[in-house]
């Protein structure tokens, strides 16, 4: 194998500053994150201004789905980038990545509303959506590789624990923006065109981002793989067309990424739904919080990479699996206690029923806005507690039974649509909401979240506990992946799995879980999702995932 410089063209092999290598691949990265998350920080006004068309529980639920369409084209976009980063080269494929989601970031701040141009609004943003999934589906892969093989030996996991942060990093600076603009503006100009700033503001960080990127030159593994002729020339085909790569792929992604998807996400960016949408707590609020946890827990990520270079891999994130298992339905009832108690204590001393055989029992998502839910009278009943938020149990009745909400003691019977119609039903919906409403108010359920009552401190320590779980599955990443793959298709390998993990797996979390909550009543019930994949990937990665810090990456 040649060294740094044995018979190499001019400039190939040369040693460029390490310190120059982490920054400018970690802050660019930091800027696509925050493109890519700002969406979902903005999920509640992106629901109002975009699909305002369908009732509320809908809306926000294709809000979700949005959100995750960005995340579902993410493989293909390994697939393309991969495969121009295994040929072409790291840095120029990351370049082109880069430019791709700041434009479509940019865009968003622009795109009129559904109430401006109609149905063309939602078309428009999925379309900018899928071109931000496509460009991050090549950005990873790119950076990961990139800084692992400038790194040295024993000190790969220390190196890639920075690039683990960008994504962490990226959503503090989305949330700060928005935090800072839910705090100076008026709601109201918020909700009209404040909202629009930080996707605006994205095009200064592209052109700085696009700066720090071209400072860079080729990663030395990459440039003496060219310099030999050594470079594949069908790198999708040699990874994933032949069964000795294939299986090490689906090990990754089975026994590594698919847990370290949705413990992340439960850990990050779920918490802040959670909080919004089910603890009731002010948007702004929710993202100060959550921001502060993230601002906590940035540097645990690079303390598991490095000791990752210690101890292996392996350990590190299996541990983190095994104690999401067991540890989040306790975590996320300790985090509604601390950030709204009023609701805790509500659903405690007086829980809510659904009493109605479930064949009248519609899902409560409707993604074309025709459906009003009001056709029997447990869909009126759960259409009310879908919107309202409120956690709730299913009791089955006899078949053709009125359906009944169950408040403590006190039992409200909804409307039969059967019994009236036209003026009358609609009436009838009402006054059966408004005095639901009243037992609500009696039995001690706030409509929003007290902000002298919510506990901060308990609530950033309970999502700082999140967020370690986070960051020991995802410290040690980056620099397993790199050491499964040989160097020469190395891209396109582990960015797939990478991206079917956390683009799949992990980025419909929050639509899946949500939707899990709306069909079910409980509020806990999308912590199901993770869990049973977490456990999986525990399963998996103890069996067959193989250490690989001492590997050699040059091969």
């Amino acid at each position: 194998m040649a060294t740094d410089t044995e018979a190499l063209p001019d400039g190939v092999g040369k040693k460029q500053n390490e310190k120059l290598v982490i920054t400018a691949s970690s802050l660019g990265t930091v800027f696509e994150w925050y493109d890519f998350y700002l969406y979902g920080l903005l999920a509640s006004v992106i629901s109002a201004k975009f699909f305002s068309g369908v009732n509320e529980t809908t809306g926000f639920i294709l809000a979700l789905m949005a959100f995750a369409a960005g995340f579902a084209v993410r493989p293909f976009g390994a697939l393309v980038f991969g495969r121009v980063g295994d040929i072409v080269g790291r840095k120029k494929t990351f370049l082109v990545t880069m430019a791709i989601m700041g434009m479509s970031t940019f865009a968003v701040g622009l795109l009129p509303s559904y109430d401006q141009i109609g149905i063309a609004a939602p078309i428009i943003l999925m379309a900018l959506r899928l071109l931000q999934g496509l460009a991050i589906g090549g950005e990873y892969g790119g950076a990961a590789v990139y800084i692992a093989e400038h790194a040295p030996n024993g000190k790969r996991g220390f190196y890639t624990g920075f690039i683990q942060t960008t994504a962490m990093l990226g959503l503090i600076l989305a949330s700060m923006f928005v935090v800072g603009l839910r705090t100076s503006l008026d709601a109201d100009d918020f909700l009209s065109w404040g909202w629009r700033l930080p996707f605006l503001f994205s095009i200064v960080l592209l052109l700085v981002a696009l700066w720090i990127r071209l400072q860079l030159n080729e990663s030395p593994v990459f440039q003496r793989m060219k310099a030999h002729g050594a470079t594949s020339k069908a790198p999708l085909r040699e990874a994933f067309g032949k069964w000795k790569n294939l299986k090490i792929v689906l090990i990754a992604l089975f026994g590594a990424v698919a847990g370290q998807a949705v413990i992340g996400f439960s850990g990050h960016l779920y918490p802040l739904f959670f909080l919004e949408k089910i603890a009731k707590v002010d948007g702004a609020t929710a993202n100060f919080l959550v921001a502060t946890a993230l601002t906590i827990t940035i540097p645990l990520y690079v303390f598991w990479g490095w000791l990752s270079d210690k101890i292996g891999r392996k350990p590190i994130m299996m541990t983190a699996c095994v104690i999401a298992v067991f540890a989040y339905f306790p975590l996320y009832s300790a985090l509604v206690n601390a950030a709204n108690p009023a609701m805790a204590a509500a659903i405690e001393r007086a829980p809510v029923s659904i009493v109605a055989h479930g064949s009248e029992c519609s899902f409560q998502f409707d993604p074309i806005g025709g459906n009003t839910f009001d056709t029997t009278s447990c869909d009126i009943a759960k259409s009310y507690l879908a919107k309202s938020g409120i956690n709730y149990e299913n009791i089955d009745a006899p078949i053709g039974s009125i359906a009944s909400i169950r408040i403590g003691d006190r039992s409200i019977i909804a409307p039969d649509p059967a019994l009236v119609s036209g003026d009358t039903k609609n009436s009838a919906v009402a006054a059966f909401g408004a005095d639901v409403q009243r037992a609500l108010v009696a039995a001690g359920y706030p409509t929003d979240a007290d902000p002298d009552q919510i506990d901060q401190f308990r609530v950033i320590v309970i999502l700082c506990m999140l967020g370690t779980l986070g960051t020991m599955v995802y410290g040690p990443l980056a620099a397993l992946l790199v050491e499964l793959f040989p160097a020469r298709i190395r891209y396109s390998s582990l960015s797939l799995p990478y991206h079917i993990g956390n683009g799949w797996i992990g980025g419909f979390m929050p639509t899946v879980a949500f939707a899990m909550v709306a069909a079910t009543g409980s509020i806990y019930q999308g912590l199901w999702y993770a869990i049973v994949i977490a456990g999986i990937t525990a399963v998996v990665g103890i069996l067959f995932l193989p250490e690989t810090y001492k590997r050699d990456i040059e091969a």
